[in-house]
């Protein structure tokens, strides 16, 4: 029973951090196209000025 209870835990645990580097790098994704967009923005911005 013990044992059990421990495997669960564990397996938790690790769904628990796959899943929170998955978002941490979607979020990452998400920045670096949120920049990315305001650069060109930016840029054209500059270029029709």
């Amino acid at each position: 029973m013990l044992v059990a209870l421990v495997v669960i835990l564990l397996l938790m645990w690790l769904l628990g951090v796959s899943f929170a580097a998955s978002v941490g790098s979607f979020i990452h994704l998400l920045l670096v196209v949120v920049i990315l967009v305001v650069f060109r923005l930016v840029r054209g911005q500059s270029l029709s000025l």
